[in-house]
């Protein structure tokens, strides 16, 4: 388990973070969003004990991390946007020496052979870091984080500087993870967050302005009742006449065109306002393409939180 309570941290009249709380349950892969300034490395850094909070407290597994920050650091493992690597090291060498400063013992050898197959590094095991690619660097650092499988794992950006081949590697791996420990991912491809996180915490100037699901907060902005409407063999404006002109159907939004296809969304007043509007489209002799809740891309639902300072308070 992960939580902050009241988090806050001041660089001196700055305040970067502003009494942030949530909870991470075991097992769960929460996704860290917010833009640049908003205070997504800030929380991670006082998440791992790197530095103090101005207010507020954290625990990893239960352990405060002002009380007991040595407790605390054996039960994460940290990727963050920059990782130290020695380039003069091998693969092996470098994680071994992690190892040893994890204090592994007699497990070490069995740890790196695992963290490396996990990371996708067993072929590079004799390779000089120095002479790795971007993503081969990328992999090193989360084979480091997760050497002595920690309950908690923190991850800064870990797709960035990937090809696509390597970030549904790495997804996949995160995926894995998930049930043997609770992740905190923070990213700025925001498809990530959909195809990899349960839950999304959203920053904006040091405070949390949302944590639900990404479907939880598309339903929350978009509102109850919205449905998606989509035909073929009708006009934008025959086809909204027609919706809402319907008795069920509240109002409508303005219909567009893409590649032959009209779609607008409807507010529907009545429960069987669905099944209307299919019926209406089928006597006029247009192709039905789609009728489904209105869900609004991760990308648009996070420009349009920070635009209106947020859709809702956490959870």
């Amino acid at each position: 388990m992960l939580e902050a309570s009241g988090l806050t941290k001041d660089y001196g009249p700055n305040r970067a973070v502003d009494g942030v709380t949530f909870t991470i349950d075991t097992g769960d892969v929460v996704g860290l969003l917010g833009p640049n300034g908003s205070g997504k490395t800030t929380i991670m850094r006082m998440l791992t004990g790197f530095f103090g909070p101005t207010a507020g407290h954290c625990r990893v597994d239960g352990i405060d991390v002002s009380e007991d920050p040595v407790g605390a650091r054996r039960r994460i493992g940290y990727l963050p946007e920059r990782v130290s690597l020695y380039p003069d090291f091998s693969v092996r060498a470098y994680l071994t020496f992690v190892g040893r400063m994890r204090e592994l013992g007699k497990r070490l050898p069995a740890h790196l052979d695992e963290s490396m197959e996990a990371a996708g590094l067993t072929h590079m095991a004799d390779r000089q870091i120095g002479k790795l690619s971007l993503g081969y660097r990328q992999r090193v650092g989360l084979a480091q984080a997760i050497i002595h499988q920690p309950a908690v794992l923190i991850l800064d950006e870990p797709t960035a500087g990937l090809d696509p081949r390597q970030i549904v590697e790495i997804r996949a791996l995160i995926r894995e993870l998930a049930g043997r420990a609770t992740v905190l991912m923070s990213t700025h491809i925001l498809p990530e967050v959909s195809l990899t996180c349960r839950r999304v915490l959203i920053l904006d100037h040091g405070r949390l302005i949302a944590d639900d699901t990404a479907e939880g907060l598309s339903a929350r902005t978009r509102g109850q009742g919205q449905t998606l409407v989509r035909v073929v063999g009708a006009g934008p404006d025959q086809l909204t006449d027609l919706v809402g002109g319907l008795e069920e159907v509240v109002s409508v939004e303005e219909a567009s065109v893409e590649a032959g296809v009209v779609s607008l969304i409807a507010v529907a007043g009545h429960e069987n306002a669905g099944g209307r509007i299919a019926l209406a489209v089928a006597e006029r002799g247009w192709r039905l393409i789609e009728i489904s809740p209105a869900v609004m891309s991760l990308e648009d639902l996070f420009v349009e939180m920070l635009e209106k300072g947020g859709a809702g308070e956490s959870r």
